[in-house]
């Protein structure tokens, strides 16, 4: 096992591997920027390391900062969380040169799921149901307008190196793909510097369905069922919750054991999440994200599997300690993800929490740095913190997040608890009925009025 683990990252994430590391007797070191000297991870880390300014790429994106405070410290291993550098597979590389195991995958994989168009086409080989389009890449007018008609319009232009819904664009008729295409590649080389684009049939009301996985690079791999995330704005999840409304046990299954299967075959390693659209009872992958996800608490109240601390195990060099027949899903979790934010512009809400209290109770739990007085700064996401609820039925965790909601205080800033207030007591929301689009309609028709 590890002797000390630094954090590469910061906010409720870096609390939560802490606390993974200390319930495994590992010490830790908290890396932050100027802006982060009096956040909670470093109040309680063992250690910790001013790695540069509050601008992220100064800091946070700094590498040679963090392999020195890596050596400063004497870590012998890496957590990077999610974000930042979670999927930067040249990190990942940098670390394994100075002898420091990244807890992650290798960056073989990191690079393949990365690169949308090579995850495409590594899901294909390994039997992971895809959307119709493009093999690769698509450069010229002709190519996307021959590949639009053969899959049908309306199609999806997508970044191969994107992700946050920065160059995607739809195309409903075979005049739309011009067009389409040229912004998409402008789009894509302005967020990732990189124009490569590919063509996919687009889905009209597909839910977005993900299936967490794990790994140990010994020849198991497992999966630990889905959570639905189709509650989303601009492509960014708001409310994630499992099992999905939409399925049911033998479908959960079946997909469930392909994508443990390929996961086995590639010889993946910790913790992964393969993401699908879901409509009329078909599964069509979209991509893989090499890293723990934002929403993993869910996975964890229906399960009982602590994510991270099996992360840490397997990248130590241990087998899984749970079989495909140990994972039972007991109940129904949500997460809503609260955002300094305004609740209906969504307007960035910094500045200092003046009361900050959180719910309790049987099957509630807070992911939070946050505390009174803490000042949310301007310069990273705007996550507050994560309220995730678990029930014994879907209906019951309903009820409890509504009471949890309700109790949850936080002044002083902007933030989206009006929204869940709202959303929990819809009644779409409470029938599990539905889709991706959901959301962005009910705020266009005056939802939060």
């Amino acid at each position: 096992m590890f002797d000390k683990i630094l954090i590469a990252n910061r906010g409720e994430i870096a609390l939560r591997v802490l606390r993974a590391a200390k319930e495994l007797g590992i010490a830790t070191v908290a890396v932050h920027s100027t802006a982060d000297a009096d956040a909670m991870h470093v109040r309680l880390a063992d250690e910790s390391v001013c790695i540069g300014p509050p601008v992220a790429r100064e800091s946070y994106l700094n590498m040679p900062a963090l392999i020195a405070a890596c050596e400063i410290t004497g870590a012998d291993a890496v957590h990077p969380g999610y974000g930042f550098l979670s999927e930067n597979a040249r990190f990942a590389d940098m670390l394994d040169a100075h002898n420091i195991t990244f807890i992650g995958p290798k960056a073989e994989h990191i690079r393949i799921m990365g690169d949308k168009i090579e995850a495409k086409r590594t899901a294909r080989r390994l039997g992971i149901p895809c959307v119709p389009g493009s093999d690769g890449g698509v450069t010229e007018d002709a190519e996307a307008l021959r590949i639009a008609r053969d899959i049908g319009f309306p199609v999806i232009i997508k970044a191969a190196a994107g992700g946050g819904g920065r160059g995607m664009k739809v195309a409903r008729s075979e005049d739309d793909i011009v067009v389409a295409l040229q912004t998409a590649r402008t789009e894509a080389k302005a967020a990732f510097g990189d124009d490569a684009v590919y063509i996919e049939k687009y889905l009209e009301k597909p839910r977005h369905i993900e299936i967490q996985v794990l790994g140990d690079g010994k020849g198991h791999a497992i999966h630990l069922g889905e959570r639905d995330c189709s509650l989303q704005r601009r492509h960014q999840k708001v409310w994630e919750e499992g099992p999905s409304p939409a399925l049911n046990a033998s479908m959960r299954a079946e997909i469930g054991d392909v994508c443990a299967k390929a996961m086995q075959e590639l010889q993946y390693i910790g913790a992964g999440t393969i993401e699908f659209l879901y409509e009329d009872g078909k599964f069509y992958f979209i991509e893989m994200n090499t890293r723990i996800q934002v929403e993993h608490p869910v996975t964890e109240m229906i399960t009982g599997i602590d994510l991270v601390n099996e992360q840490i195990r397997i990248a130590a060099g241990a087998e899984l300690s749970i079989k495909q027949s140990d994972i039972v899903l007991e109940g129904h979790a949500i997460e809503c993800r609260v955002n300094a934010e305004h609740p209906s512009t969504f307007r960035p809400s910094p500045g200092r929490i003046q009361s900050f209290h959180t719910p309790g109770g049987l099957g509630v739990r807070v992911d939070s740095a946050a505390y009174q007085g803490y000042v949310i700064p301007p310069h990273y996401d705007s996550l507050v913190g994560k309220l995730i609820v678990h029930g014994r039925t879907r209906n019951e965790c309903l009820m409890r997040l509504r009471r949890s909601l309700d109790e949850f205080v936080v002044d002083g800033i902007d933030t989206t608890l009006p929204l869940f207030r709202k959303l929990v007591r819809n009644q779409d929301i409470q029938n599990g009925q539905y889709d991706i689009h959901w959301l962005e309609k009910f705020l266009a028709a005056g939802g939060m009025d």
